[in-house]
């Protein structure tokens, strides 16, 4: 559990930390746009320098941000394995026979990563400076305006926040499984591949009967404490922007509206 760091919380008392939800949100969003603008090397860099400051300001280490990345290291081979076969275009980099690989191939899986880094990265800072409940609620206040055309804005900030806080959960609940599967004589490791997927089907089946039967017990215990999404709610919490909301979107904006000159002048 202390190696997880997506979607975990950390009580670490940062500038970050106490800064309204709604602003942290609004900027991760708009650093996500920045992240998909073609701005090149700048744009990255530039992104990467306010991502670095906010990491700083959240008392958070570039260590703790990276180990977000674990769960993504297969889907990155295999973007590469994709990449390989499938771009044929670029400099011949390695002839093997019928196997080749270009420099397009790998500058696009380069291209796809450092974006997916990125991404993760600021979702890991909202999730470890923002308590759950007030992610929720950060949510819920910015879907609000959307309700008078029927979105469901208490369900979906729920919802959303329900699933930020259990992947920890999730994670941890598949290294106790797969340790236990170990314990009984199944390699995940070696074997053929008939075996692997016999392998990863006894981690899949438990692992899945486990997060049903957590979700059973978490709908009986909001039940069971009288909750009801369609019931008029008020809060103890009342959010409040402050300077320190403000410079953040404001610098979010700037790195914004940085990547969309970049992108412009190539």
């Amino acid at each position: 559990m202390n190696n997880i760091a997506l979607g975990r919380y950390l009580p670490l008392n940062s500038v970050v930390d106490k800064m309204d939800p709604r602003a942290k949100i609004l900027i991760m969003l708009l650093l996500m746009i920045a992240i998909f603008i073609p701005a090149g090397f700048w744009g990255y860099l530039l992104i990467f320098a306010f991502i670095w400051i906010a990491l700083k300001l959240s008392k958070l280490t570039i260590g703790f941000a990276l180990r977000s990345m674990k769960p993504m290291l297969f889907m990155m081979v295999f973007l590469l394995v994709i990449n390989v076969f499938a771009i044929k275009t670029g400099v011949l980099l390695v002839q093997w026979g019928w196997f080749s690989i270009y420099s397009d191939a790998i500058s696009q899986t380069v291209y796809i990563i450092v974006r997916l880094m990125l991404m993760v990265i600021i979702t890991t800072i909202l999730t470890a400076t923002t308590k759950p409940l007030d992610l929720t609620l950060g949510i819920e206040k910015l879907l609000k305006p959307f309700e008078v055309i029927g979105v469901p804005a208490h369900i979906i900030a729920m919802m959303i926040s329900i699933a930020l806080r259990f992947i920890p959960t999730l994670i941890e609940e598949t290294q106790r499984i797969m340790n236990a599967q170990a314990s009984r004589g199944v390699d995940l490791e070696n074997g053929t591949l008939k075996e692997k997927i016999m392998a990863v089907l006894a981690l899949i089946v438990p692992l899945f009967v486990s997060a049903f039967d957590r979700a059973d017990q978490l709908a009986n215990a909001m039940e069971a404490r009288g909750y009801d999404p369609q019931r008029e709610r008020t809060r103890y919490k009342v959010l409040q922007m402050t300077g320190i909301d403000y410079a953040g979107l404001a610098a979010a904006a700037a790195v914004l509206a940085g990547c969309i000159v970049l992108a412009l002048v190539r």
